[in-house]
């Protein structure tokens, strides 16, 4: 469904985004508003490296918005971002605390010129406290919020969750969310204001249910006994005989009986199932169970019951599984997949991405930005653009 051809505009159209590039949180929320329709127009640094290498193509976290890199260092270079922060609706940077005051482009001078303008500091820490302007990435964040310490067996340390919960949950989706929230608020007031987002901040609400439950005596503190953390015997992951894995999530009665008649056993011996005790006995008799078959085997015997067992499946086995084929989970062009926007909208959908992400055209990015031909030519023979 393409929204132009039914005179449809994607949700956030219209909205003007600056986002001075950097890492994981910050392209993830840009991305993010972008697959929403904004129109995002990514600013890079002079001579910035790309710390993990490979093809740009296919970095789908700087999909749908064409990026220029800008001196940023030069007067010229300060000037022009500072007319550019006059047009916008919401810049969105990921720098340490003070970097973007340094270079004469911090909140006070940028909101001054435009008092609607949104702007959203991405960061680890935060932009106050003790560790601000310090280093860190997800797993920093992770392990001094609570986050990490309860993942993993308990026989083992901490296992990283890869960056999804850090960078992208607690980061960039928090960012995204509340760019959203404080363009509404100004429809009200008129005024934008300066969002301070912060890795350690989100992370922390997205274990609010956690904090609750250790509360209720619900959770034990240690990385065992524990209903979501891979101890219960109904809810944790087993290996098949062909060295695969089938992820079991049966909390609820009816789910857990079912799984356990899916085994072959009787659900009437398992009425206890909530009681932390039985439960390592119980992974072993499972573990034994599932070694017997193949994964395509124990497939064939859940997919008819429905007791919450699923494969564990590669992300390119995911993509070409039936059901997220048939929702279009993830976007299949030529020789690229990647993940498709979400959420879903009714009448008003979410911009479809590339098949890779192409390099822009400095001409036409900034053009549509009110800087003129002229002027972009001269800032090229400067070397201020690149």
């Amino acid at each position: 469904m393409n929204p132009k051809e039914n005179g449809w505009q994607a949700p956030a159209a219209n909205i003007r985004i600056l986002e001075f590039s950097g890492l994981g949180p910050t392209p993830f929320g840009a991305m993010l508003l972008a697959d929403l329709g904004a129109e995002v127009l990514r600013i890079e640094r002079f001579g910035a490296a790309r710390p993990l290498g490979g093809d740009p193509q296919y970095d789908f976290l700087f999909r749908n918005r064409p990026s220029v890199a800008i001196d940023l260092k030069s007067p010229e270079g300060v000037d022009l971002v500072r007319n550019l922060a006059t047009q916008a609706d919401v810049v969105i940077e990921g720098y340490r605390p003070g970097a973007m005051e340094r270079l004469g482009l911090g909140p006070d001078t940028l909101c001054a010129a435009n008092e609607r303008l949104i702007y959203a500091r991405m960061s680890g820490w935060g932009q106050t406290g003790p560790l601000a302007s310090r280093a860190g990435h997800d797993i920093n964040y992770l392990a001094l919020t609570g986050a990490l310490y309860p993942m993993g067996p308990g026989d083992a340390p901490p296992s990283p969750p890869l960056n999804l919960v850090g960078n992208f949950g607690g980061g960039g989706t928090f960012l995204a969310m509340g760019v959203l929230a404080a363009l509404l608020e100004r429809q009200r007031s008129g005024k934008g204001q300066v969002l301070d987002v912060a890795m350690v901040d989100g992370i922390s609400v997205l274990l609010t249910q956690m904090a609750g439950w250790m509360q209720m005596g619900l959770w034990n503190r240690g990385r065992s006994e524990n209903l979501l953390d891979g101890s219960a015997y109904f809810y944790r992951c087993y290996e098949t005989a062909d060295g695969r894995h089938m992820a079991v999530g049966a909390l609820e009665r009816e789910f857990h009986d079912a799984f356990v008649a899916g085994l072959g056993l009787d659900p009437r011996q398992f009425a206890d199932y909530l009681d932390p005790a039985v439960w390592p006995d119980r992974v072993r008799q499972i573990e034994q169970i599932f070694r017997s078959r193949s994964l395509r085997d124990w497939c064939a015997i859940f997919d008819v019951i429905d007791a919450c067992v699923s494969p564990v499946l590669s992300f390119h086995e995911a993509a070409d599984h039936p059901a997220n084929r048939a929702r279009q989970v993830h976007a299949h062009s030529g020789p690229s997949l990647q993940p498709a926007p979400a959420p879903r909208f009714s009448r008003s959908p979410s911009r479809q991405p590339d098949a890779v992400v192409s390099k822009p055209d400095v001409f036409e990015s900034l053009m549509g930005w009110s800087v003129t031909a002229d002027k972009i030519q001269l800032l090229q023979e400067n070397d201020v653009l690149r």
